[in-house]
């Protein structure tokens, strides 16, 4: 009998494991924010401008493929936007990174933005 209690909990335990992370997982803000600093220049001076194959849009990609589903997407949304808020002054310039990395987040980075 227990070691029916043991198998069955070790089967629990790796089917656990194998779950798809995006079951339960949200997009971290550390996440985003590590992600964004990647293009602290460009977000802070304003150039250079990022291209595609840059680590700034290399990390712009990361950030959009973290995105499995729609609550996924509202997270990305709240931590961009949350990051626009705090940084106010280069609010603009976090605004277009996704754009000239040729990413469509899936939301308009804007402060109105509802994220719901």
């Amino acid at each position: 009998m227990e070691s029916r209690r043991v198998v069955l909990l070790a089967a629990v335990l790796l089917a656990l494991m194998w779950m798809p992370a995006s079951v339960t997982a949200v997009v971290e803000c550390t996440t985003v924010t590590a992600l964004i600093s990647a293009c602290s220049n460009f977000v802070t001076y304003g150039s250079p401008d990022p291209m595609p194959g840059s680590p700034c849009c290399d990390a712009m990609v990361t950030l959009n493929s973290l995105a499995h589903s729609v609550e996924d997407r509202r997270s990305l949304c709240r931590c961009v936007m949350g990051l626009i808020t705090i940084y106010n002054p280069n609010a603009t310039s976090i605004a277009t990174l996704p754009g000239f990395c040729g990413v469509s987040l899936g939301f308009t980075i804007e402060p109105n933005t509802d994220c719901n």
